[in-house]
């Protein structure tokens, strides 16, 4: 029974010490007036970094030189691409996409 009694008051104790509102959390501002106008409210949300990369991506694409541009149609063609990698990229375009133009 007296252990009963002690571990409730070292409860009721503990329960005191962490539950113990201090003069510092009153101070905040968000205490006072929890909710932010419209224009605070999105200040901090950055936007979606993902969309801008992937616009960024196909402006890129618009604007490749002309090398890259037939690097990456020898790239699509499997035969191309293996001649590419034994005679070089200028060398297999002109074999395979040369004669076309």
């Amino acid at each position: 029974m007296r252990t009963l009694i002690v571990l409730t008051l070292l409860a009721v104790l503990v329960m005191a010490a962490t539950c113990y509102e201090s003069s510092e959390s009153m101070e905040s501002h968000e205490y006072l007036n929890p909710f932010l106008n419209r224009r605070r409210a999105s200040d901090f949300i950055q936007s979606d970094s993902r969309l801008r990369a992937i616009t960024q991506e196909r402006l890129r694409e618009r604007s490749k030189a002309t090398q890259e541009h037939q690097r990456d149609l020898c790239d699509d063609y499997y035969p191309c691409g293996r001649y590419a990698f034994l005679h070089g990229y200028a060398a297999a375009f002109k074999h395979y996409f040369g004669r076309r133009r």
